[in-house]
């Protein structure tokens, strides 16, 4: 397609009053009208011939972008000129699916050895298969009076995925800053419950760990020798209802949720547990069996990635009754999930309830920004005022959900969605610290 720019537009408008005042001159002055339009678009037509061809514009394959959901990326496209004047810049814009995040962005950019490199920001804010749909590049002949563009069809796949970057770069710094589990065996003695090896006893040894019998047969004092527990199931219970898939923080609720459990179960399975998946809403989505090992790590990356957005409401009371029978020896449940009042988080707590009578839970919460924003933010007209009494009154209902599920003997993670993954790890060690698991 060739068109012409503004330039071209307003020289041509620019003949106008001349051609008028010729006319109004003389009546062969009405001539310098048309002659005026006709240089013009001589000019135009030479621009068009000389600058660089549309046919010998090509793009080099676009490699589909590793988009990760609410993560900054970038997508490259690599334009390569061929015969006639190169233009000194270009332009070009990217069309693209939705939740790809792209946005109507033109990219410019110089051209240098016939080639142009254009970069195309983006932030998913979706998870699910997305397009690289069309390319549409442009430039200006040499006199400016002209745009030569061709489109281009792509048809990339770029699918959204669960962010694995995050999860890794947090796991290596958590672990490289606080050296969280041992390899040495040395270490971990002593910091549990199962039993391990009967030892002489020596001076400031604690004496309740003597073992009187095995003393007595052996004529010598003997303790017994304690290390760290393994081996204890995992489960993370992550609601991915209605309401955990609305926006906190740029990105959906049970995105975030998704991040902090792969973040946990990457600590669990370092540690020796055995880590599960599970996933509801009106009904069970996603169920996997307590797999121990770093390599179950990639199963529950793919098993994550399955987990689709929905509109349904949550029915806690199927859900969790549902995953308490699947399970066959007390286990850590770790639930992620949301509410807005006492009404709506009524079954959640019952059927929590139920849950605790056999398991250990830990109970995770985002909190909700945009409601502790509209609280402390200063109010300037009547309905700011009614904004923060409502969500003054929201947030108190949420805390006394909190503290009634805190009396029942659920361990509650309430947190900012960006500090998800080092929250639930802190609660994580702090139970095994207290030897709860």
């Amino acid at each position: 397609m060739i068109y012409p720019t503004r330039r071209a537009v307003l020289i041509v408008a620019a003949g106008a009053p001349v051609a008028l005042a010729f006319g109004l001159i003389g009546s062969a002055g009405w001539v310098a009208g048309p002659v005026w339009v006709a240089c013009g678009l001589l000019l135009a037509a030479t621009d068009a011939l000389v600058s660089a061809s549309r046919a010998g514009l090509t793009i080099d394959q676009p490699i589909a972008p590793r988009a990760a959901i609410a993560r900054p990326g970038q997508a490259n496209v690599l334009a390569r000129f061929g015969k006639g004047l190169m233009p000194s810049q270009a332009e070009a814009a990217l069309a693209a699916d939705a939740r790809l995040g792209l946005g109507s962005v033109i990219a410019r950019t110089g051209v240098k050895d016939q080639k142009a490199a254009f970069s195309f920001p983006f932030t998913p804010e979706r998870r699910g298969e997305a397009m690289l749909k069309s390319l549409w590049v442009r430039w200006q002949g040499p006199l400016g009076l002209v745009w030569k563009q061709k489109t281009f069809a792509l048809n990339i796949a770029a699918p959204v995925l669960v962010d694995l970057e995050s999860v890794r770069d947090d796991a290596v710094r958590l672990f490289a800053r606080n050296a969280l589990f041992g390899a040495k065996t040395q270490i971990e003695l002593g910091e549990g419950s199962e039993f391990q090896a009967l030892r002489d006893f020596q001076p400031g040894m604690d004496r309740r760990a003597i073992d009187w019998k095995q003393s007595a047969r052996h004529a010598a004092l003997l303790a017994k020798e304690f290390r760290t527990e393994r081996n204890h199931h995992i489960i993370m219970a992550l609601d991915c209802g209605r309401a955990m898939c609305e926006p906190v923080g740029g990105a959906p609720r049970i995105d975030r949720a998704i991040n902090g459990a792969l973040l946990l179960s990457y600590a669990c399975l370092r540690a020796g547990d055995r880590v599960g998946m599970y996933a509801f809403d009106s009904r069970p989505r996603v169920s996997t069996g307590a797999a121990a090992g770093l390599d179950a790590f990639r199963h529950l990356q793919r098993v994550a990635g399955r987990i689709d957005y929905s509109t349904e409401e949550t029915n806690y009371t199927l859900g969790l009754t549902t995953l308490s029978g699947s399970l066959q020896r007390r286990s850590l449940v770790v639930v992620f999930t949301d509410f807005t009042d006492t009404t709506s988080a009524e079954l959640m707590v019952e059927s929590l309830g139920r849950l605790l009578r056999r398991h250990l839970v830990l109970f995770v919460v985002l909190r909700d920004e945009e409601l502790e924003a509209l609280m402390e933010t200063d109010p300037r007209e009547p309905d700011d005022v009614a904004r923060a009494v409502v969500a003054a009154t929201l947030l108190k209902e949420r805390d006394l959900v909190v503290a009634r599920l805190r009396r029942m003997g659920v361990h509650v993670v309430e947190t900012k969605a960006q500090l998800v993954g080092p929250a639930v790890i802190n609660a994580y060690l702090d139970l095994k610290r207290r030897d709860l698991l």
